[in-house]
């Protein structure tokens, strides 16, 4: 009766917690009561890392049709901001496309050189037309609103956050934050299962995991905690018992279990730091945010045995990509860090042994319009996105490329793509490499039962 009585009181508890997650409550109410019982095993160490590029990306300045009948629709849709084919690189696929998409080829603007070379080396893959889904979606549906439709499409920062957490702007939790509480109990040292370098992200949310913030240093300590402060000694001490003594209070007490763990977390992450490799970054990204963040994302990864971490999943960003206009002098600079920054990380975890254990891809808000407004893209939906690693069956292109053009059933107008890709798809097909079984899949993407495939087949085992 003891255990009935507090197993009830328990599920009051959490219930209670949960009530402020509106419409969500229901889906985060099953994953925290059966958490423990859904709990995965990992033998091996795996990583997910997260670039997740702020404003939208012009996925069609990126992918760019290279046969002869599709750069010529390209060119006339977007008068003023093509890339020329003097600046592209062409891709060869190891398996041609087919069906729909039979004889077509792509390129890469010059400046992304660094990930054809990953691309040859067949350890990158293109993900063509993947966005925010509910259902699977036509031209006709979407038109007369016939099925649910991705809440405030068009909208940066709600769309930022659809495309994380399946919610808009508010929502609480992401999908790398549940893939976290599933497997958090793999890592001796919980606080580093998910990773942030590029500040708050609703992706890395959890409803048991924390995000771990950090800068592109590592973690900040608090101040005053070592040495002398004020000239005293003693005070540093007297400053840590004070700031981690909650007493009777929940709330004061809660505060003073954060800080604990804060600066627990610092202690052990300097300690394995101190011990990693250093990992240089070339001189032509020294000043790269995005590559600094990746930096350290490996040599964290390199500290894993140090930090007790089997399973990990980190999110850095780039901003910028918000290219209404200067289109062409803004994108290949910021192409630039990506391409770089992808390839320092590939190659730093080549040179860790692990390659074949870490698995980054590329995120944002949406993609842009096929048309030009004169000197830039306006906000789209579908996009083109890479997945990068050892593990990754590369040098091929996954989903449906779209129908080159306006006015036809790939795009909801000005060549705003209809995603034939669901985010809920791809996430699920690196979820299930990162180690969640498919009886748990609907933990992680609430959305992922009205997908008929949820393997797009671009991970190896």
């Amino acid at each position: 009766m003891i255990l009935l009585k507090q197993s009830r009181r328990e599920f009051l508890r959490t219930a209670g917690r949960l009530s402020i997650a509106g419409s969500a409550g229901p889906f985060a109410l099953n994953l925290a009561t059966i958490g423990a019982a859904a709990a995965q095993t990992a033998g091996d160490y795996r990583a997910l890392v997260c670039l997740f590029m702020y404003g939208a990306n012009d996925h069609n300045n990126t992918v760019i049709p290279y046969d002869t009948a599709n750069f010529n629709a390209y060119t006339a849709a977007r008068a003023g901001i093509t890339r020329q084919l003097n600046e592209l690189l062409p891709l060869t696929p190891s398996v041609p496309l087919s069906g729909s998409n039979a004889g077509r080829q792509f390129a890469l603007p010059t400046e992304l050189s660094p990930l054809k070379t990953i691309w040859d080396a067949g350890k990158m893959a293109i993900l063509a037309n993947v966005g925010p889904l509910i259902v699977p979606t036509t031209k006709a549906q979407y038109t007369n609103l016939s099925v649910p439709l991705p809440p405030k499409l068009f909208s940066h920062n709600d769309q930022q956050s659809v495309w994380q957490a399946s919610a808009p702007e508010g929502a609480k939790e992401g999908w790398g934050g549940r893939i976290g509480d599933l497997m958090a109990s793999q890592n001796t040292n919980t606080i580093f299962t998910c990773n942030s370098v590029a500040g708050s992200a609703v992706f890395l949310a959890g409803q048991s995991t924390i995000a771990y913030q950090l800068s592109s240093s590592g973690s900040t300590p608090i101040a005053g905690l070592s040495g002398n402060l004020f000239g005293s000694s003693s005070a540093a001490a007297t400053l840590r018992s004070i700031i981690t003594s909650g007493g009777s209070n929940v709330f004061t007490q809660d505060l003073a279990d954060t800080t604990q763990r804060s600066i627990d977390a610092n202690a052990a992450l300097s300690t394995a730091l101190a011990t990693a490799p250093d990992l240089p970054l070339p001189a032509e990204l020294a000043t790269s945010s995005v590559a600094a963040q990746l930096r350290l994302v490996a040599r964290m990864i390199a500290a894993r045995n140090a930090l007790g971490a089997k399973r990990q999943v980190f999110f850095v960003s780039l901003g910028g990509f918000d290219t209404h206009d200067n289109q062409l002098t803004t994108q290949p600079g910021l192409h630039s860090q990506i391409g770089g920054a992808l390839a320092y990380f590939y190659n730093a975890t080549v040179t860790l042994g692990v390659a074949n254990q870490v698995t980054a891809f590329t995120g944002s808000d949406f993609g842009r319009t096929l048309t030009s407004n004169g000197d830039g893209s306006d906000h789209g939906w579908g996009s083109h996105h890479f997945i990068v690693g050892g593990a990754v069956q590369g040098q091929r292109y996954y989903g449906t490329f779209p129908i080159m053009g306006i006015n036809n059933n790939d795009e909801v107008g000005s060549g705003r793509l209809l995603p034939t890709t669901s985010v809920d798809q791809f996430a699920a097909t690196l979820a299930r490499w990162f180690g969640v079984s498919d009886a748990n899949m609907n933990l992680v993407l609430p959305n992922i039962g009205s997908f008929s495939n949820s393997n797009l087949g671009f991970m190896s085992a």
